[in-house]
């Protein structure tokens, strides 16, 4: 039997059968977000507020039409994010990626953003860089292995699931490495990368990326969010 279910619009949803429809979803909210702490690759659990921003998002997303497939960042935010949606979506089983991770943040990992400059100094400064190329030193990821990473991982997904819909719930970071690949020669700009936030990206095997809507976050109406958008800035964490 086909898939009647409805989007915000009450429009029915079909994917173009040339093209997979990736909704890429930001992880809810932790204590370390809400306290400017930079994460990384430390595996952080959601707070109360994250886990009714992902009951929020998780709720809008099962109105909507058919999910084929939810893939996750194996960190602990993203995942119990991607989990509740899956739930919600007909129990789907989350395909965990460990490619879909934050961006390794080095000796920032676990420190207060307002106290990098003094206490991890040469690590802020590289975050700070607009060098494409440098690492963070401690064990950071430069920019560019993290797009190399990421949006190898989103064009494996699309070229599995053409012609479907797909939820992957990821960081900050990642969605905003995922947002220069598919503006490529445009001036849209990314702008904060707020949690919880869903953002669509239609791929093709032709390796066309193109922007559908981006950084809706209506559904949190009541569900409160973090207005300074911490963590999916361009210092992300």
């Amino acid at each position: 039997m086909a898939d009647t279910r409805s989007n915000s619009d009450g429009e029915l949803n079909h994917v173009d059968k040339t093209v997979c429809e990736i909704v890429v979803v930001r992880h809810g909210e932790t204590e370390w977000n809400a306290n400017k702490r930079i994460q990384g690759h430390l595996d952080i659990d959601l707070n109360d507020i994250g886990r009714q921003q992902a009951v929020a998002v998780a709720e809008r997303l099962a109105r909507e039409s058919k999910i084929n497939a939810v893939y996750s960042s194996d960190l602990k935010r993203a995942l119990e994010t991607a989990k509740t949606i899956a739930s919600r979506c007909g129990g789907i089983q989350v395909m965990q990626d460990p490619n879909l991770r934050e961006r390794h943040l080095g000796d920032l990992q676990g420190v207060v953003y307002g106290e990098g400059p003094t206490i991890k100094t040469k690590a802020y400064e590289a975050l700070q860089s607009h060098r494409r190329d440098l690492e963070i030193p401690g064990g950071g990821e430069s920019l560019n292995q993290l797009y190399e990473r990421c949006t190898a991982s989103l064009q494996t997904i699309a070229t599995k699931h053409r012609g479907e819909r797909v939820v992957v719930v990821t960081h900050g970071g990642v969605i905003r490495a995922l947002h220069q690949r598919a503006s490529i020669g445009k001036s849209h700009r990314a702008g904060r990368i707020l949690n919880v936030s869903i953002n669509v990206l239609n791929l093709s095997d032709s390796d066309d990326w193109v922007i559908k809507s981006w950084g809706d976050v209506s559904h949190l109406n009541g569900a409160g969010y973090l207005d300074s958008g911490f963590g999916g800035d361009r210092t992300s964490g």
